[in-house]
């Protein structure tokens, strides 16, 4: 296919999850099939074919309040460099357009260099950051956080209604929900380490301090994506064993429709996975 033509776009249905875990495994992302399901079932997905063969995906993610998130922009090694992402991202955008909705997405800094021009405004730094050996396990933090409590923290720190998205995080085998001290987070699987977030505190130590507890509860990897103006928080996490692996950039596409309250210390994570 040259560069000029413009590639057959399809929607793609929950059928396609192991195809697009895939492609996010061949990035190297954090996604389980789990993590397919909710955009395919919930979302709309964008894909270009080659063949049978699935070479490119984008998603969105409807939300309240007149937003959508753009996710899941992920093209194969053998087929870049051709405008399929662009392409892809493009109808994501006429599609909220359509629906009046301002599109949301978490960008490399790579792919903020892409977005800028098509219209993406730059908001939230963010920081992934990855703590490759824990200390050993102890006993789980007792805690009484519900769904509700994070429901109703996540909805004031982001000005999103998520509950759907994080009871279907919530109630994998294997996630947890964990609050202590003013700080509550969500902590669930992905495909090569477990991943922390959102995490909501009233300050940087109590956010410190319930990261300490998970990780002494854990025995594998552990990922998390720190606000970057957070800085006493990202400086403990650094200083206790974690390492910043990348950069991202949160962006927005259209009018600001809501504003949350307070600042998350970390995000679900750049492209939730």
């Amino acid at each position: 296919m040259a560069v000029t033509d413009a590639p057959h776009i399809v929607r793609l249905g929950v059928d396609d999850a192991i195809a697009g875990l895939a492609l996010s495994t061949e990035a190297h992302w954090n996604q389980t099939d789990e993590d397919w399901r909710i955009f395919l079932r919930d979302g709309i997905v964008f894909g270009i074919r080659d063949g049978v063969r699935l070479v490119a995906t984008a998603a969105l993610l409807p939300y309240s309040g007149n937003n959508a998130w753009i996710s899941m922009v992920l093209v194969s090694g053998t087929h870049r460099r051709r405008g399929f992402a662009t392409h892809l991202v493009d109808s994501c955008l006429e599609t909220a357009r359509q629906n009046g909705l301002t599109s949301w997405l978490d960008a490399t800094p790579d792919g903020a260099a892409v977005y800028g021009p098509l219209g993406f405004t730059p908001t939230l730094q963010l920081r992934r950051l990855k703590l490759a050996k824990p200390a050993p396990a102890e006993t789980p933090p007792s805690s009484s956080a519900t769904i509700e409590a994070l429901r109703t923290r996540d909805l004031r720190a982001t000005g999103f209604d998520r509950t759907a998205l994080l009871e279907a995080f919530a109630q994998r085998s294997g996630s947890r929900i964990v609050g202590a001290n003013g700080a509550i987070a969500l902590v669930r699987d992905g495909r090569t380490a477990r991943h922390v977030g959102p995490l909501l505190a009233d300050d940087a130590p109590a956010a410190l301090g319930l990261v300490d507890a998970i990780a002494r509860s854990e025995t594998g990897p552990l990922l998390l994506d720190a606000v970057a103006s957070q800085s006493t928080f990202l400086e403990g996490l650094t200083a206790s064993g974690w390492t910043i692996e990348r950069p991202f950039q949160r962006m927005r596409f259209g009018p600001a429709t809501t504003a949350g309250e307070e600042m998350p210390f970390a995000v679900a994570g750049p492209e939730f996975g």
